[in-house]
Order: structure tokens, then sequence, then C-alpha cells
């Protein structure tokens, strides 16, 4: 048997907003922006290099839904991205204004930094131990 995860859905306020923050901020391709009704859109976008799991931008369309955005695990980190150059990503992201929560620290599994999404959502960003 063979599985794997495709995509996780990211609950967002606008989907324009949120497509313009994580492909003009975190370089992240639109892979689909497909639009299924008046208010619902299909959007997924992907990391650069990735050929693995996506996020599935998900407008919020309930009262419930809405109070999830940028807290849908309540406070934990949610997201974990991997990168091949920490500092790279890291000074650039410094350098748009995204904050990062903790971080850089050198673990044993490599150097991580904690960043948060336009949403407040937060992430790890992550340069694996060789």
């Amino acid at each position: 048997m063979k599985q794997s995860i495709a995509h996780i859905a990211l609950v967002v306020e606008d989907y324009d907003d949120a497509i313009q923050f994580y492909t003009k901020q975190l370089h992240f391709t639109l892979i689909e922006d497909t639009v299924l009704s008046e208010t619902k859109r299909w959007v997924i976008v992907s990391p650069p290099g990735s050929d693995g799991c996506c996020l599935l931008l998900a407008k919020a369309a309930t009262d419930e839904q809405k109070a999830r955005i940028g807290n849908q695990t309540g406070g934990r980190v949610f997201l974990f991205l991997y990168t091949d150059d920490f500092y790279r990503d890291y000074n650039e992201m410094t350098a748009k204004n995204i904050r990062f929560a903790r971080g850089p620290v050198k673990e044993v599994y490599g150097t991580v930094g904690v960043f948060e999404d336009l949403y407040g959502n937060l992430w790890d960003l992550i340069e694996p131990s060789k």
C-alpha cells in the first residue's frame, strides 16, 4: 500500500491576499486557482522546488471558521517549511517584514526559526542538519 498527504487546508480571510503573501513573500508557486462558485475557489500553492504536499488556501465561510484564521492549532507551530539555506531565507524574510517569533537557533536536527504568516499562523523554517 502507498499513501501520501496531497494538501493541507489553511483557513484564510481572503484568497487574493493569501496568494499575494505566499507567492510574493515566500516565493511559493501558484499551482491552481479555479473558481468553484461565487464564493469558493480551489487555490493550491507550493514551496519552490517542492514535489510533495501543497497548501490548499480555503477561505473561511462561517463565523466558526473565521474564528480559526491564524490559530488553527491553538498557538502551536502549525506548518514546517524546509529550506536548503536557512540564513538566505531568514534574511530575505526579515527584510520583507515577516515576523520571527523565535530563533534562529541551532538544534540537533538543524537550524530553525519560528515565523508568522500573514494571519499569525506559526511556521518553523528549518534547514535540516546534513
